[in-house]
């Protein structure tokens, strides 16, 4: 059975010891009220709302799912009563607008609370993180009237959002799209067109669904730059704002998937449906990104929470799993075996899962900070940084999350094979972090080609200065000056070979990112060491710290080569040869 405990310790250490907020956050007054004892509030009450009530029914809703019947989806049992909860606590309007009813949180708050609520149950807060990233669309480009309309009724929960994207012949290319918007004599436009993978796009959760769709308009110019975007609410809203008329917009059918079973990802089929601009005819995928980049973030977010979650099944049974003896002889003589914890190789999996785990909060907590300075204190620098470290978190996050799901279902060995221990459903669950919301070979080509490539390293150099400049301990600083050096000169390189090679890039680019995530994992393991104290906490990280130097961090040499070969030993072969 599935169990989940928040990481509180850990979270306030990153919050008041290795970021400080309170520094971080002096010269933003949107966020003087927040006091470390509201933060702490804020902390125990959502880690109390996943240990309680979100954990206990996520094993239930795996085995049950979702159904579909005659357009009518219904999530599993009890799923509703924790989703007005959640909508209850105000946890869907946690970093909203709060001129619209939202409470204006930092984001870097946002995101510790988010882990927290993706690994106690990812089923549910899939519908979740669509209403927070469908208000954060329309808080940045709707019009006023949008706004005091849609935003009020997303932050109370009592309406969630949908992501309306992909189509059968059109995933990553979104510019080869055929739904269709005309529109009409009132104003508002008339929506016609299939979508697919649209997560939350019907339940019985709330009393209406606020679908975000793009949609090209007659003439409009051929590609990406042709996409507009609409508002398409399952119930077209009345005078008053309460859900009125039904829309045409309707599921035809639920996926059967491989996890996350307890989330409804539908073909969506609007027909004739209503539908309203959000921004300027043919700009939609520029306001559309606005949810990505959120949606992309809170995607990481969900490898981390399940790493964590992995972490703790793993170490509950391993502590009272009897199996052998330790190398060096019995340690517990009076028992028929030891537990797994004295097998070295038992250990090399738990410290792995810990050491990305905890490095990965930290990293996590590091981009929110820089989406909250970017946002609030208007710093160019600081939003420029989150623009290139989005994709590393969405992608490596997802990517260890997931490596850490199979190694704690490796620690249960054959249990961890049979769906009573809960492990091998996480596996399921958080395999398709690493797909959606932009596959992360995809994320690794935008940090290579969009981000590194189009400012000529820029913003890289800079931030690898900045982590070379801060303060850590002796014991690590000549191995993170050899790593600060080794990103520089595969930047250098790849920046020098691309002009010639348009393969490169594309070639290089999952290596790449997985070596910077590895460089700044070590950066943030020092930082953290250095701020721990000596008690049992700060000897913990320490010594995950060392293993992570020792263990997980030379993988980067191995990177180093393969980012230096020619992109010909990926495009020699001939077509009809694979």
């Amino acid at each position: 059975m599935l169990e989940y405990q928040a990481p509180e310790r850990d979270l306030e250490f990153l919050l008041f010891d290795l970021f400080e907020v309170q520094k971080a956050w002096q010269d933003i007054p949107a966020f003087a009220d927040f006091t470390d004892d509201l933060i702490r509030a804020v902390i125990s009450e959502g880690g109390k709302l996943a240990r309680e009530v979100m954990t206990p029914i996520s094993q239930q809703a795996d085995a049950e799912g979702s159904r579909w019947e005659d357009g009518v989806v219904t999530a599993p049992s009890g799923f509703r009563e924790a989703y007005d909860q959640l909508a209850g606590g105000g946890w869907l309007g946690l970093s909203g607008n709060p001129e619209y009813g939202g409470q204006g949180m930092p984001k870097l708050l946002g995101c510790l609370l988010e882990e927290m609520f993706w690994g106690s149950n990812t089923n549910l807060y899939l519908y979740a993180t669509l209403t927070v990233g469908a208000s954060i669309c329309i808080d940045a480009h709707g019009t006023e009237e949008q706004k005091s309309l849609y935003l009020p009724m997303l932050y109370s929960g009592q309406w969630s959002g949908a992501m309306d994207l992909t189509e059968p012949q059109a995933g990553t290319d979104l510019g080869i799209i055929r739904t269709k918007a005309e529109q009409a004599a009132d104003g508002t436009y008339r929506i016609s067109g299939t979508k697919i993978f649209i997560t939350a796009g019907e339940h019985d959760l709330t009393e209406n669904i606020v679908h975000l769709v793009l949609a090209k308009l007659p003439g409009a110019p051929d590609g990406t730059r042709g996409i507009s975007l609409f508002i398409v609410p399952k119930y077209l809203p009345n005078a008053d704002g309460s859900p009125g008329e039904r829309n045409g917009v309707a599921s035809g059918s639920i996926e059967e998937k491989m996890g996350v079973k307890g989330s409804a990802t539908n073909v969506m089929n609007y027909d004739g449906a209503v539908g309203y601009l959000v921004g300027e005819e043919n700009s939609g995928l520029a306001c559309m990104f606005t949810m990505m980049n959120y949606e992309r973030l809170s995607v990481g977010l969900q490898g981390l929470g399940a790493g964590e979650l992995a972490y703790q099944q793993a170490v509950r049974y391993a502590r009272d799993r009897l199996q052998g003896r330790a190398p060096g002889g019995p340690q517990n003589p009076d028992g028929t075996a030891d537990s797994l914890l004295v097998h070295p190789d038992v250990r090399r999996m738990l410290l792995t899962i810990r050491a990305y785990t905890e490095a990965g909060r930290a990293f996590a907590m590091l981009v929110g900070l820089t989406l909250d300075r970017g946002k609030y204190a208007d710093d160019r620098d600081s939003q420029a940084l989150s623009e290139l470290l989005t994709p590393i978190a969405k992608a490596y996050l997802s990517d260890k999350g997931f490596e850490s799901a199979v190694l704690a279902q490796q620690v249960f060995g054959g249990h961890g094979y049979i769906k009573e221990t809960g492990v091998e459903q996480i596996v399921r669950d958080t395999r398709i972090a690493q797909i959606y919301e932009g596959t992360n070979g995809v994320q690794a080509l935008d940090l290579v080609g969009r981000k590194v490539l189009r400012d000529g390293g820029r913003v890289l150099k800079r931030f690898v200065e900045y982590m070379s400049g801060e303060t850590v301990p002796d014991r690590y600083r000549d191995a993170l000056s050899a790593e600060f050096d080794r990103l520089g000169k595969v930047t250098e390189s790849v920046l020098a070979r691309s002009g010639d090679d348009v393969d490169l890039p594309g070639a290089v680019s999952t290596d790449y990112l997985e070596l910077a995530g590895l460089t700044i994992y070590a950066w943030l393991w020092a930082r953290m060491v250095e701020v721990a104290g000596d008690d049992a906490f700060g000897q913990a990280k320490q010594q995950t710290a060392d293993f992570f130097f020792a263990r997980l961090l030379p993988k980067t040499l191995a990177l180093e080569q393969s980012i230096y070969a020619d992109s010909s030993a990926v495009m020699a072969m001939n077509d009809t040869t694979f």
